[in-house]
C-alpha cells in the first residue's frame, strides 16, 4: 500500500476498452508516472482502489487485473455517478489518480491445492476476472487444482472480456460455461440463467471452493444450488466491495455490524457473513 493512504497515486490512462455494446462498461488500463509507485502498488486479486479525479472526487473499485500482469493495472468502470462519468469522459493520455491497493483479497493461501468454482454475473466478473487470470498464469497454474467458470451475463453485447473469453474456452486446464439469458441472431453459445447453469455443471464439492460475485438476485438463486451440491458456507466465497467508501475505515460508512467492510473485507466467506447483524 502506498505510504500516505490519503495522497492519490499520480497515473496515467494508458488504454481504454469499451467492453459492452451499450458502451457503459470500459476497462481503463493506468500506467504508474513514478516507477517506485509502481514497485509499491504490491495488490492480489480481489483487492480494490480508489479512483480520484481531481475537482469530481473518488471511486472504490475492484481491481480488475492480476499482479502477474506487469508494468500497469486495470479497472473496469460502469458509467454511473459523477467521477465514474468523468472517468468515461477521458481519453488515453489523461492523468488522474489511485489510492490504493485496499481491502483483503480472495484468500489464497486457502485456495491452494483446491478445485476452484469461479461463478460470475454481468459487470460483476472484474475481480474473478483478476483471480482467474492470477491462477492461470505460468507460475501459479500447478498451485491449483481444478478450475470451473461459469459466466453469464442478459445478452451476448454485455459479457465483459469477449476476448479472454474465448481464449479461456480454449484451454484445456481450465472447465469455461459461458451463458446468456437470451442470445440474439448470432449467439451460437450456451443459453440459460447462471444458476440453471451451474446446477447442470454439478462442480464437485470434494476439496473444493466456489468465488461468487453478481448481482443479488443472481446470488439469491445460485446459493441453493451450491448448498444442493454439498458446499459448506466456510467454502465458499463473496466480495461486498459495493459498500466501499473511503477504504480506509475512517468514514464509518462501510460498516457492518461490528465489521469495517473495507478493513475486515470486502472478502468474505458465507460463514464470516452469518456472524454479522441479521438484517444484513
Amino acid at each position: 500500500m502506498q505510504k500516505n493512504p490519503y495522497v492519490p497515486i499520480p497515473v496515467d490512462i494508458a488504454k481504454i476498452t469499451t467492453e459492452v455494446d451499450t458502451k457503459d462498461i470500459k476497462t481503463f488500463r493506468f500506467t504508474f508516472v513514478n516507477k517506485e509507485d509502481e514497485e509499491n502498488f504490491k495488490y492480489l486479486p480481489g483487492q480494490f482502489g480508489e479512483l480520484s479525479i481531481l475537482g469530481k472526487g473518488e471511486s472504490p473499485i475492484g481491481i480488475a487485473s492480476s499482479p502477474t500482469q506487469k508494468g500497469y493495472v486495470e479497472f473496469t468502470v460502469q458509467k454511473a455517478g459523477v467521477v465514474t462519468s468523468t472517468l468515461h469522459s477521458l481519453e488515453e493520455g489523461a492523468r488522474m489518480g489511485i489510492r490504493g491497493p485496499l481491502g483483503n483479497s480472495w484468500p489464497l493461501d486457502y485456495l491452494e491445492g483446491k478445485n476452484i468454482v469461479i461463478v460470475g454475473g454481468g459487470f460483476a466478473f472484474t475481480t474473478l476476472r483478476s483471480l482467474l487470470n492470477y491462477m492461470i498464469h505460468e507460475d501459479n497454474r500447478k498451485r491449483f487444482g481444478e478450475i470451473t467458470v461459469v459466466y453469464g451475463a442478459r445478452n451476448p453485447g454485455l459479457l465483459i472480456y469477449k476476448d479472454e473469453l474465448k481464449e479461456w474456452e480454449k484451454r484445456d486446464d481450465v472447465n469455461t460455461f459461458i451463458t446468456v439469458d437470451k442470445g440474439d441472431e448470432g449467439w451460437k453459445g450456451r443459453e440459460g440463467f447462471v444458476p440453471t447453469v451451474c446446477k447442470e455443471v454439478a462442480p464437485s464439492s470434494k476439496n473444493a471452493v466456489t468465488v461468487i460475485c453478481g448481482p443479488p438476485i443472481m446470488i439469491r438463486f445460485t446459493l441453493p444450488v451450491f448448498f444442493e451440491l454439498g458446499f459448506s458456507k466456510e467454502n465458499i466465497y463473496t466480495s461486498l466491495e459495493m459498500r466501499m467508501k473511503c477504504g480506509i475505515g475512517k468514514c464509518g460508512r462501510c460498516n457492518v455490524g461490528e465489521k469495517y467492510v473495507c478493513k475486515d473485507g470486502p472478502v468474505f466467506s458465507l460463514a464470516q457473513l452469518d456472524q454479522l447483524t441479521p438484517e444484513y
